[in-house]
């Protein structure tokens, strides 16, 4: 591992969104997602399932009467809202919303115990019997989140009341857990806390807080497993045991460094593999690198959706083997997608190579993004790739899909990992390495930051993803900065200019690197988006004989409310032509597309025949209307599709 190319993604607030594609998603969630969600949390939104989770803290603090309600895992859903809530303070500065968040935290403080321990449903229903189920019950998971919430809002104001409290938990974990003698050897079912002690580390810079992440990571998988020896301890039981996972669904039946593919709950695996990239760039670690990059290899080029989804399966919400990817069936987490991203930040910030990026990219336009809908009041759990209405309510190995998004869950990790993700948009966006600051998505706005070599500015004017133009001018450059600028592996043809004649460059990894700033420069990157056709490696079954349309990084699919019923009976010429039309009245301005197709005649079967001897069949021209597939859903339950025949 080269230490000298890590980078860093920049502060929040050394950019702006200024407009675009990125404001229009940051404004609806400070305007819209983050008050809808506190009630929620608060469980005043009429018609949804409960949430429970701010009546915990306040029985767990002493200040109602009650019962624990909910999942064991219930107080992640505030510790992510928080951290959602405080990124939107370094953007945009509220009053209100930080008074609101100062009287949470007191409720928060108020139920942590003398020694720091700090979990609603123990607390709640007998501290006798914490830390002894670490594989099911989720207490560190939940500590990593809420420390991570605690980070982002000392970060945001410099207000560290729950940050002391999160560190006194930390303490408590590390003086119970660890590999010295007399210590638990354990390590969470539900991983996240390791991700969570690498960002303590980099603002408190104590080792003991990377060491603690370190141990996290090597101890998975050791023998004697810990899970087991858990078990029988205290008469746990394994719920997976005689399942085809058994503890790989937690991934922990072998050592990290020695497994070879994804298994298991795909968000417990890719928030594991982020924290070994982050273990392993903090240590120099070239062996966990070496595992990062097999587990990277194996989840993006065996077993991703075109949209960015990961883990086919509903029995698990699991990763199963190369290549199975049913479209109907899909389970594909919204969460999962989430941690990809986390996980492709990781790895570029230690490569500074563009295919990190690239699939980052292709899960917050697609399998990201699909998760809410378009008010960002109704969420989606799973996002499959094809929809027909009547199967999800009359077969049951497809009622988890859902054909309209939910008000809230009961389970509810998803909505509040999205708001925490879309808020913190400018942390992606931006990575800066000694005196090279990289350009990694492209939105309208601004970035300041400092450089080694003195100051960088930009400001940024674009309409990406929907047209092809994105403008950089240098506002403020001194000494020997350099301005890395992603080029998207989707794109095939590109030009870039530099005050208006060919611009010189060198390009690296997929990026170009321009080494003679000068303020005042214009740039003008044109990164040309023909709509693409494309078809899925034929190891995947579902796929044959199918397509998919692209343009940019955005995936499309057809709905019923566009073009009517039997969706899957339409075809498409791979020589037909897109029309593209930038539709201002469509869900605030977007890009849809349009072309010709065929659909196949069903008149002439009857109802009652299942079979008959084939002949050649008949079809009729339709015109097709492609809407960007993160929109579906928005406009009623009705069929959906994103692989066509072809």
């Amino acid at each position: 591992m080269n230490k000298d190319i890590k980078a860093i993604p920049i502060p929040l607030t050394e950019s702006k969104i200024t407009g675009g594609f990125w404001q229009k998603m940051q404004d609806l969630v400070r305007t819209h997602i983050i008050p809808y969600q506190w009630e929620a949390l608060n469980d005043r939104i009429p018609g949804a399932e409960p949430s429970y989770c701010m009546h915990n803290f306040q029985v767990a603090a002493g200040r109602k009467e009650g019962k624990h309600g909910g999942w064991v895992f219930q107080d992640s859903d505030f510790a992510k809202w928080i951290e959602a809530a405080a990124y939107s303070l370094m953007w945009h500065p509220d009053v209100e919303l930080e008074k609101t968040l100062d009287e949470a935290i007191d409720d928060i403080v108020a139920a942590q115990q003398p020694d720091g321990y700090l979990n609603t449903y123990y607390i709640i229903t007998g501290l006798d019997k914490r830390f002894t189920n670490l594989m099911n019950e989720h207490e560190l998971y939940c500590l990593g989140h809420l420390l991570e919430g605690a980070i982002a809002y000392y970060q945001a104001t410099g207000k560290d009341k729950l940050l002391k409290a999160l560190i006194k938990y930390v303490d408590l974990i590390d003086s119970l857990m660890g590999p010295e003698d007399g210590k638990m050897r354990g390590y969470c079912g539900h991983q996240e806390i390791e991700l969570a002690l690498v960002k303590l580390y980099n603002i408190t810079k104590d080792e003991k807080h990377l060491d603690l992440a370190k141990y996290f990571i090597d101890e998975r998988g050791q023998q004697p497993l810990f899970f087991e020896e858990e078990c029988k301890k205290y008469g746990n039981t394994c719920y997976w045991e005689n399942s085809l996972f058994g503890f790989d669904y937690y991934q922990a039946d072998k050592p990290v460094r020695d497994q070879q593919y994804a298994i298991g709950h795909s968000v417990r695996a890719i928030y594991m593999y982020a924290g070994m990239a982050d273990v392993a760039r903090e240590t120099n670690d070239d062996t966990l690198m070496e595992a990062c990059l097999r587990l990277w290899n194996n989840t993006t080029c065996r077993q991703m959706y075109i949209t960015g989804g990961v883990g086919s399966s509903h029995f698990g919400e699991a990763f199963t083997f190369d290549y199975d990817l049913p479209n109907d069936t899909v389970y594909a987490e919204t969460c999962a997608s989430i941690a990809l991203a986390f996980f492709a930040q990781r790895m570029f910030n230690i490569e500074l190579k563009s295919e990190y990026i690239d699939v980052m990219e292709l899960c917050l336009y697609n399998g990201i993004i699909s998760g809410m809908s378009a008010d960002g009041k109704s969420f989606f759990y799973v996002n499959p790739l094809e929809v027909f209405p009547d199967a999800t309510k009359k077969d049951q190995l497809k009622t988890h899909v859902k054909t309209e998004r939910q008000k809230w869950f009961g389970c509810s990790c998803c909505p509040p990992n999205l708001a925490r993700l879309l808020a913190s948009f400018g942390a992606y966006a931006y990575s800066k390495n000694k005196d090279i600051l990289y350009l990694n998505l492209f939105s309208e706005g601004s970035v300041f930051t400092a450089l080694d070599s003195g100051n960088l500015g930009l400001e940024i004017i674009t309409n990406y993803p929907w047209d092809e133009e994105i403008k950089i001018k240098v506002t403020e450059k001194t000494n020997n900065s350099v301005l890395a600028i992603r080029i998207p592996g989707w794109c095939k043809s590109y030009s870039v200019k530099s005050n208006g004649t060919d611009a010189e460059y060198e390009l690296k990894d997929g990026y170009a690197y321009f080494k003679h700033l000068e303020a005042g420069q214009l740039i003008e990157l044109t990164l040309h988006m023909p709509v693409t056709i494309l078809e899925a490696n034929p190891r995947i079954r579902e796929d044959i004989g199918k397509v998919a349309v692209k343009r940019g990084p955005i995936v499309y699919c057809l709905e019923e409310v566009d073009n009517g019923k039997d969706l899957h009976s339409v075809y498409l010429p791979l020589d037909v032509d897109f029309t593209i039309e930038f539709d201002v009245d469509f869900f605030g301005g977007i890009v849809t597309l349009k072309s010709s197709g065929r659909k196949l005649i069903q008149d002439d079967w009857c109802p009652d025949e299942l079979y008959r001897e084939a002949v050649n069949p008949e079809f009729k021209d339709v015109s097709l209307k492609w809407i960007p597939y993160y929109l579906w859903a928005n406009r009623g339950e009705n069929e959906m599709i994103t692989w066509v025949n072809r």
